[in-house]
């Protein structure tokens, strides 16, 4: 079939209305991170009214298990995976309205929209029987946003074999193909010392400062950081570490026992996460000695490193894809935020392309996402599937 042919063929199963209903749907119910198994329930229950046949792992977290659903065209093929989360930022719940082309309330660009976009391509794949060969593996899960989840349900479903041999994920990245992108992990350090609370005209002189600690991590936290400099990718950015927090004492005069600092390690794929957290330990170790005090160090990764296979056969089923629906290629970029496809890349080495629709707010009370974007992603599901899942891109879309 002619690209054009594919492309009405395709276009004529998405469908608009269904699409948006199953967005409204999704971001009507709260799901605060480690609390989404009422909106995993909907969607399961979405699915199954669809005639999906829907299972329900826990990974690992049963409070909220996850939603996975495949359709198989019964014949040799590649399996396609699309993979969502369900689970929101922990902010006031705000109910999902739509003014014009957009959709507002929590999770909209956060990503339920997305998920509904995936769901909607599922939907035309087995309607317009877009794949003559292969699958479709659809997974949604809660535990993505940190501090307060922290990936281990995906984590489990990879390690579970709940995945496919390519993955694409709907987040709010439109406009160019990460292929690159950082990883992070957010770090917080308290220094302490023994003595009790006191006034400051009584503290005992040979007691150590652990406000001194602090400002002593901050100059040398400063000095690490220019020497991560060095280490740059003109598409990912530069190694960091990023101070976001400095406490300490509860009034003016008061000589405090703890100091506690907060911030972010981000670095490059060539580095291992390990190492990382055992340089950053062993600077705050060093620090402690040297002023008298005790440290406690919690270094919790949010996501690794990710790295796109330049060579795997999803990249030209995704440019042709692309191509077709918005008439040319995206531009290669860097991923400036972590998400889950680096769970596939570290876990397996999976190509995992984040592609999701337009909108913004993400992290706040003023989430937005476009309609017809989440159209075109649907599209550019459906013609990624039609292109990847059978054999070469070249086989279906030329």
């Amino acid at each position: 079939m002619s690209t054009a042919g594919l492309v009405t063929r395709v276009r004529g199963a998405v469908q608009r209305e269904r699409l948006l209903d199953t967005a409204i749907k999704l971001c009507e119910v709260y799901s605060p991170t480690g609390d989404a198994g009422a909106v995993s329930d909907r969607l399961a229950e979405i699915l199954t009214a669809d005639g999906f046949v829907v299972e329900r792992p826990d990974g690992g977290w049963p409070k909220s298990p996850a939603v996975v659903t495949r359709y198989d065209s019964g014949r040799p093929g590649r399996t396609l995976q699309f993979d969502g989360h369900l689970d929101t930022v922990h902010l006031p719940f705000v109910p999902p309205v739509v003014a014009g082309d957009r959709l507002t309330g929590s999770g909209s660009s956060d990503m339920k929209a997305g998920v509904a976009a995936a769901v909607e391509a599922l939907r035309a794949i087995r309607d317009a029987e877009l794949i003559p060969g292969g699958a479709i593996l659809f997974s949604a899960h809660d535990l993505h946003e940190a501090p307060w989840g922290d990936g281990s349900q995906l984590d489990r479903l990879i390690a579970d074999g709940i995945v496919g041999d390519a993955v694409l994920i709907p987040e709010y990245l439109a406009t160019e193909l990460a292929i690159i992108g950082r990883g992070q992990a957010t770090w917080r350090v308290a220094f302490r010392r023994s003595g009790a609370p006191v006034h400051e005209v009584y503290r005992p002189l040979d007691e150590p400062s652990v406000i001194a600690a602090g400002a002593a991590l901050v100059a040398r936290l400063e000095q690490y950081d220019a020497k991560l400099s060095a280490s740059s990718d003109p598409l990912a950015g530069r190694e960091s570490v990023f101070i976001g927090q400095v406490h300490s004492g509860e009034i003016y005069n008061q000589y405090p026992q703890e100091c506690w600092l907060e911030g972010t390690r981000r670095w490059l794929p060539e580095r291992k996460r390990a190492d990382a957290e055992r340089d950053f330990r062993a600077l705050v170790d060093e620090i402690a000695r040297e002023r008298g005090v005790t440290a406690e160090v919690r270094f919790m990764l949010v996501r690794d490193a990710f790295k796109l296979p330049l060579e795997d056969p999803l990249l030209p089923a995704f440019d042709a894809a692309v191509a077709a629906i918005h008439g040319k290629p995206l531009p290669r970029g860097g991923k400036r935020f972590v998400d889950d496809g680096s769970s596939f890349w570290q876990g397996r080495k999976i190509a995992a392309i984040t592609h999701g629709p337009t909108g913004g707010g993400a992290h706040t009370l003023e989430e937005w996402i476009s309609i017809d974007s989440l159209v075109r992603v649907a599209e550019t599901y459906s013609l990624v599937a039609a292109g990847y899942c059978h054999g070469a891109v070249d086989e279906r879309i030329s």
